[in-house]
This record gives structure tokens, C-alpha cells and sequence, in this order.
């Protein structure tokens, strides 16, 4: 049994939420140590059973309720008509059913064929590129957002993914459909045991998200409903599925979606060795992509130091590789309350690319200026030798473009890195390959085996994107000390799901009762030491709806705990020492 997986450890964390004991002193780590840890993490995804712990991605069981899916999405593409597939989630979750429901129905049309893919993301298609919190607190905006997806439709298989099963947003949707086992299938996706979903009550319901995990449980038994949810072992940042969580949602979907397309045009039938080839096939994914360890480092040690300058982080992107340069920066700012302006990724074409369903949101503002044009327009006048440049693409784009955009980046700044994808024997691009290796300081350049399916190859190159990517953004992070040990400190408190974080993670980290942590942290929200009857009786809406204009709130109340010095203080200190540890050994020799 490995160290998590005991009972008495952090007993009362879900295993989403737990600490990695790999990562305790990340917050220390050089660059080199930060990704040997994020590599030694990711492995644990592919880890077999210890004795009767917890459900692995590779167990007997989550295998055989693959294929049960697959067969759903078979039955589906061979009988399209009045029929549809709708992915959902909230923030990562949502922004991974966007990623992989385009490149799904992308398939599809290639081959002819009606899309019948669809997805929901909590707070509408800006949460795709921002952070929306509060919309995945509701969960009937959740059931009015599926109704008006399916209006019309007599069969849905409809996959929700809530990483920590907690989220009320898609609790919302698969009660619905419980409700409607006529036209409605759900499968739940996400990565911690049952009995540790959320089983707290939700704004305007009579049910919890373990009572309907519960009610899915029964109807599994008659193949009704499907929860695929195997745990990958704690993240190594705390609580930030977006990496663990998200890679495993997105391998565990394509698995089932390329299995279903297989049955339904290559007569290739479902089987439970199939299932695991594939999986197999996203374990050698990873295993390739570590193995340029160096290559990552330096692109986390040059992102590590423009953030430490106050500068930025830009990811200039070809094809659906630019979409996880997109998703990556937008979750930096929940995770590490970081300015949008510190990492911002954009998409060659623009919105005409990125194909949502909503069309261009430039005109909610300068986070949703997504296109090369507008980095071209808008930031490069700005860059200076301060600032990394990432070139995201592979053989298969047009490399000619990636050449005229790393001249025109050059002028500007130096510190210009490229991260690229190509198959053995491939020499079409070859010599524009040599143009962007001498215009760049380092090429992360990866090759692989051509498989038997170019659309697998696509995949394991997203998927060893997305890894490169999250080691950047988390990496960087941590070296500007944005990290307390493994925790994410500097976390918003922007609906229930992050309140009770924070709160929980105050309590652990100064070893203070839960009261005295939740009162900590609303004197830091409401910018007082001493707080109202008014406020201590306001309900966790009215927080959040607070914590929507304050920074630092974690930071701050856990400075004030461990020191007991007063608001104004703690803020005064953190603006001289912005890492947290050494703060508070400044307030500890004052």
C-alpha cells in the first residue's frame, strides 16, 4: 500500500484533495526537481491495485465499464438520427468535454458523417477562456443548460465530469436525467471513490451529489447508468485537478469515444483488450514525453524567471495544441491568482479555429483576445528580453508560419522556446525545423512512432502537450512562490467548492480549529478584525459574491493565524516578501 492510500492518511480529504507525499517540499524545488516530482506524479495514474484500497484507471472493473460506454457511443453512430452525446463539466472538466467533443465530431466529418457531439461548460462559452466559478455552485442552471441541448432529441448519452464529484453544476444535470431513463443514459466521470462524494446540501435541491451517485450506483447494476470513476492518486499541487484530473478525463473519454468510432466503421469489436491497448497507449504518451526531462526544465526555469520580474508567459499555438495553451493559461487564474496577463495563450485562425458554439467573445474584453493577430497587435509591442515565448505546433502544421512568427517575435524579445511534434522519417518540414531551431533558445522536439491511427497519434500529442504545458504554468508558479509546500495558497474563493478548500486547507496548515479558520478568512474578505453578528450569520453565497474583488485571501488569513499579527500587517509584510515561508520568518524576527 502505497503512503495516500492508507486510512489514516488525511482521513478526512477525499483522495482529490489529499497531498502528495511525493510533492512536500515542491515549494523548495529547483526547476529540475519540480518536473522529476510532476513526472513521478503523473506515473501514478497507471499504477495497479495495492490490496482492496481504490479503483485504478486499469482496474477489472473501470475496463469492463469502458467498454459498456464505448458501446453506448457504437449504438449512437450507427443510429444517429434524433440522437446525441453531450459532455459536461465545470472549468477544466468543461473546457476538456469543449476539446474533446470538437476533435470527436472533427472525426466524424472526415469520415461524412453527422456530428452528434455536444458540450456544456459551466458559466457558458467565456468560462472556456476565463475562469467562471460561481455559475458551477447552481445546479438548475445546469438542467436548463442540458434541456436546451437535447430539445428534440429521443436518445442521449450524457457524460458528466466532476473530478472531485462534488460539483453542483453537474449533480444538476444527472439528476435530471436519472429522472428520464427513456431518452436519458448518464455516466458519471471522476476520480474519487463514491463514498467520498460531496454530500453536502445545494442551493434550491432535495438531493446531495452522493445521494445521486448513490441512485447511480443501483441503476448500474442494470446497466442504466455508468460512473467511471478510478482515482489517480492526490495531485501534486493540491486539489488541482486540472492536471492529474484532466489528463485522466481526457484519456479515459478518448478511449471510450476511439473504441465506439472503431466498432461503428472499422468493424472492430469492443474488447477488454482493446480498452487496455489503448490506455496502453496513453501510458507510452507519457513515458515519451518525460523522457525530455531537460527540455521541460528549461522551458520551467525561463517561465519561473519572467514571473519573478513581474512579466509574461505567452504560448503562440497552431491547430488543437493551441486550444491547450489556451486552456492552460486560463486556469492560472484560479489556481495561483494569477493576472490574466501573466500567462495568456493564442490560437492561430482565432475564433474561427476554436469553433465554439457561441462564435468570437473578443468583445467581452482583452482575456478573450485569442488570435495571433492580437498578440501580434496587442502584446508583442510591449515584450522585451523579460518575457518567454512558447511556438506550440507540429510537423503537420504549416511550419513555414511557425518560422515567420518566431522572425517577427525575435525582434522583440530572445527568450523564445518552441515545443514540437513530429513522426520518425519525417523530413517534409526538416529544413524549416533547422530555421525555428536556430531562431529559438531551445526546441523541445518530441518523435514518435507512427501508429496505426493518425487520430491516436493526434491524441498522444495533445495529451503530451497538455503535460509539457501544465509543468510550465504549475512550475513557473511554484518558482514565483505562489506555492505553501504542495498547496495551492493563493486560491480564489469564488464559490463553495473553493471556500471549503480554503477553509480546510487554513486549518491544516496551521493546525487551528475550522471555526477559527472560517473566521480568519471571512476578516480577511471583508477587510475587518472584528467581524458582524450580520456577516458571521451570512450564508456561503454572500461570501463568495465578496471574495469576487479580493486578492490574497488565503495567503493573508494563513499569515495572520500562524503569526497573529493583524490584517494590516500581514498585508504589509507580504508586499515586502511575497513568498509566504519567508513572510512569515520576517514577522517572526520583527
Amino acid at each position: 500500500m502505497r503512503e495516500w492510500e492508507s486510512p489514516d492518511y488525511e482521513p478526512l480529504l477525499p483522495v482529490s484533495e489529499k497531498s502528495n507525499p511525493l510533492t512536500r517540499d515542491v515549494d523548495r524545488a529547483s526547476a529540475s526537481s519540480i518536473v522529476r516530482m510532476l513526472q513521478a506524479c503523473d506515473a501514478q495514474m497507471f499504477q495497479e491495485e495495492a490490496g482492496n484500497t481504490y479503483q485504478r484507471l486499469l482496474s477489472d472493473q473501470m475496463v469492463k465499464t469502458m467498454m459498456e460506454v464505448a458501446m453506448r457511443v457504437e449504438l449512437i453512430l450507427k443510429d444517429p438520427d434524433d440522437s446525441l452525446i453531450v459532455l459536461s463539466g465545470c472549468g477544466t472538466s468543461g473546457r476538456l468535454a469543449f476539446l474533446i467533443a470538437s476533435g470527436f465530431n472533427r472525426e466524424l466529418r472526415q469520415l461524412n458523417q453527422m456530428s452528434v457531439c455536444s458540450y456544456i461548460i459551466a458559466g457558458g462559452d467565456r468560462a472556456l477562456l476565463s475562469s467562471q466559478e460561481a455559475p458551477e455552485d447552481d445546479p438548475r442552471l445546469g438542467v436548463l443548460s442540458l434541456k436546451k441541448v437535447c430539445e428534440g432529441k429521443k436518445r442521449v448519452l450524457f457524460i458528466g465530469i466532476s473530478c472531485g464529484l462534488s460539483a453542483p453544476f453537474v449533480a444538476g444535470q444527472l439528476d435530471f436525467c436519472l429522472q428520464d431513463p427513456e431518452v436519458y443514459t448518464p455516466v458519471l466521470v471522476g476520480f474519487n471513490p463514491a463514498h467520498q462524494a460531496r454530500d453536502e446540501p445545494m442551493p434550491g435541491c432535495t438531493f446531495t451529489f452522493f445521494s445521486v451517485v448513490q441512485r447511480m450506483q443501483e441503476l448500474a447494476k442494470s446497466h442504466m447508468a455508468f460512473l467511471i470513476n478510478p482515482t489517480v492518486g492526490p495531485e501534486a499541487i493540491s486539489g488541482s485537478s486540472r492536471m492529474k484530473g484532466g489528463s485522466a478525463t481526457k484519456l479515459l473519454l478518448e478511449v471510450v469515444f476511439s473504441a465506439g468510432h472503431a466498432a461503428a466503421f472499422s468493424h472492430t469489436p469492443i474488447t477488454y483488450e482493446g480498452i487496455l491497448q489503448y490506455m496502453r497507449a496513453y501510458e507510452t504518451a507519457v513515458n515519451i514525453t518525460y523522457a525530455h526531462r531537460e527540455g521541460i526544465t528549461a522551458l520551467v526555469e525561463s517561465a519561473g524567471q519572467s514571473l519573478q520580474r513581474g512579466r509574461c508567459v505567452c504560448y503562440l499555438g497552431w491547430g488543437s495544441l493551441a486550444l491547450l495553451g489556451l486552456i492552460d493559461a486560463s486556469e492560472c487564474n484560479p489556481t495561483f491568482g494569477a493576472d490574466f496577463g501573466d500567462i495568456r495563450g493564442f490560437i492561430s485562425g482565432g475564433y474561427r479555429q476554436l469553433n465554439n458554439n457561441e462564435g468570437p467573445l473578443a468583445s467581452l474584453g482583452p482575456e478573450f483576445y485569442i488570435a495571433h493577430e492580437d498578440f501580434l497587435l496587442l502584446v508583442l509591442p510591449n515584450l522585451s528580453d523579460q518575457d518567454t515565448v512558447v511556438l506550440i505546433y507540429t510537423h503537420s502544421d504549416d511550419v513555414s508560419e511557425v518560422v515567420k512568427m518566431a522572425c517577427l517575435v525575435r525582434e522583440k524579445t530572445s527568450i523564445l522556446h518552441a515545443v514540437c511534434h513530429q513522426t520518425d522519417g519525417d523530413t517534409a518540414a526538416s529544413v524549416l525545423q533547422d530555421d525555428v531551431n536556430r531562431l529559438c533558445l531551445s526546441t523541445l522536439q518530441i518523435t514518435w512512432s507512427s501508429p496505426a491511427s493518425g487520430n491516436l497519434l493526434h491524441m498522444q500529442w495533445e495529451l503530451s502537450t497538455k503535460l509539457v504545458l501544465n509543468a510550465v504554468s504549475t512550475g513557473a508558479h511554484v518558482l514565483k512562490g505562489k506555492i505553501y509546500q504542495n498547496h495551492m495558497i493563493d486560491v480564489q474563493v469564488t464559490n463553495s467548492k473553493l471556500y471549503h478548500r480554503a477553509t480546510r486547507l487554513l486549518q491544516k496548515l496551521s493546525g487551528c480549529p475550522e471555526s477559527r479558520c472560517e473566521e480568519a478568512l471571512l476578516k480577511v474578505l471583508y477587510q475587518m478584525d472584528e467581524l458582524s453578528a450580520d456577516i458571521t450569520s451570512s450564508d456561503i453565497t454572500t461570501h463568495t459574491r465578496t471574495a469576487r474583488n479580493r486578492s490574497r485571501v488565503v495567503p493573508l488569513a494563513l499569515v495572520c493565524l500562524l503569526t497573529g499579527c493583524s490584517l494590516v500587517e500581514a498585508e504589509s509584510y507580504l508586499e515586502l516578501q511575497p513568498i509566504i515561508r519567508e513572510a512569515i520568518a520576517l514577522i517572526d524576527k520583527a
